[in-house]
């Protein structure tokens, strides 16, 4: 199975070999802004940034098929890469309020409800 936290080239959606669509994916920044900033960095440091930009597409892995379900399970995986710690936040709130939620399902139903009860034996 292969990790959704780790970096990717994106050649289904890249122009060229697929740096800066797979950087976009990682980081969520828009694609036109990175691809605009490799230009920028290639012709600034002529060499270099082409070298860099060639070495990161023989290094990196193409992105498997199917890698997300959708595009907010997509969202979701980039939260987890930038801010960690936010997204267990995020998780552990959703719990919590599930399992507040419960409790009080729970609470109306374990309570003396009279009507309820009354629902119930009208049933059997």
């Amino acid at each position: 199975m292969s990790s959704r936290t780790k970096f990717y080239l994106d050649k289904a959606n890249g122009k060229w070999l697929g740096v800066c669509s797979g950087l976009a994916d990682y980081t969520g920044i828009d694609v036109i802004w990175l691809r605009l900033g490799m230009v920028l960095v290639t012709f600034s440091t002529f060499p270099m940034g082409l070298v860099a930009y060639l070495l990161i597409a023989w290094l990196a892995p193409a992105k498997p098929y199917g890698l997300y379900q959708g595009p907010e399970e997509a969202k979701f995986w980039q939260g987890v890469r930038s801010n960690p710690s936010r997204s267990t936040a995020e998780v552990r709130s959703k719990f919590r309020d599930i399992d507040r939620r419960l409790a009080d399902i729970e609470m109306y139903y374990t309570s003396r409800n009279t009507r309820l009860a009354d629902e119930i034996d009208s049933l059997r």
